[in-house]
């Protein structure tokens, strides 16, 4: 019998942006990124497939996670099949690209990531398909419309999520990203992980789910936060206690939020095992 991974049949997604938060915190852009690539490589380890909701720029995120997921197969001499990220775009997000875009991104993410181009609506598009289309600018409306389609997707196919940082204003759709897939996952009744220690929105909803230290977050209003107010700490369905949570919800220290998240997941996987 071949040995498995404890999370070998699990799919996490990550969902991360910028925090306003940070230097209040006496944190800097880069405790973000470390607490990221931490999430990523311990997931990765697990065996786990990690699930990305990424607009591909240059700076961004995304393309700092396909770098640690690369680097994550090199060290780990995984063979060029293995791909550890799936990255889905909305329809917004590709909406501009050429064929040539379409050809240059397969070709430099084979073995790092599968990108899964959706339509509007939020349904797969074949590779073919996409590159018929010829480029376009999204309206306003498309980018709400496509990204609410593409989370409502992905958390779907996601086995659990994890959130950290978010900025509240500045964004695209109908509501901050990080509260848009957060959202989707309370519909779903899947297992949510927020770590509210880094500010942005994701503290705004530990605050909102009544995260006894999380008080201190401030009630800034932004579109959709009154969803939140239907929910508790209990509805995160995530394998950990009440008080797990909310140590979850204030640290700083991504290496107890790991425990944590890891300690919530393989007690998900035993109790799906038995």
């Amino acid at each position: 019998m071949s040995y498995e991974e404890p999370l070998s049949k699990s799919a996490v997604a990550i969902s991360i942006s910028e925090s306003p938060d940070m230097s209040a915190l006496g944190l800097g852009p880069e405790h973000l990124i470390d607490a990221m690539a931490e999430v990523a490589r311990h997931l990765l380890a697990m065996g786990a497939r990690l699930i990305y909701g990424g607009d591909l720029r240059s700076d961004g995120f995304t393309n700092i996670l396909f770098e640690l997921v690369a680097r994550y197969r090199r060290d780990a001499d995984l063979s060029d099949e293995h791909v550890g990220v799936t990255n889905f775009l909305a329809w917004p997000v590709h909406a501009k690209f050429t064929k040539r875009d379409v050809d240059r991104l397969s070709k430099a993410l084979t073995g790092v990531a599968d990108l899964v181009y959706l339509d509007i609506s939020g349904q797969v598009m074949s590779l073919d398909d996409r590159k018929k289309l010829p480029p376009r600018t999204p309206s306003d409306d498309e980018w709400i419309f496509g990204l609410t389609a593409m989370r409502a997707l992905m958390a779907e196919v996601s086995d659990a999520r994890v959130i950290l940082g978010g900025r509240t204003e500045n964004f695209k759709g109908r509501m901050p990203g990080i509260a848009e897939e957060a959202l989707e996952m309370f519909k779903v009744r899947k297992p949510l992980f927020l770590l509210g220690g880094f500010g942005g929105c994701a503290q705004d909803i530990t605050a909102d789910l009544r995260l006894a230290s999380s008080s201190s977050s401030t009630r800034t209003p932004w579109p959709g936060r009154s969803s939140f107010e239907r929910f508790s700490s209990t509805d995160l369905n995530n394998g950990l206690d009440p008080e797990e949570n909310e140590i979850l919800a204030t640290t700083h220290h991504v290496d107890e939020a790991m425990t944590l998240i890891l300690r919530g997941l393989l007690r998900l996987a035993g109790r799906s095992s038995t």
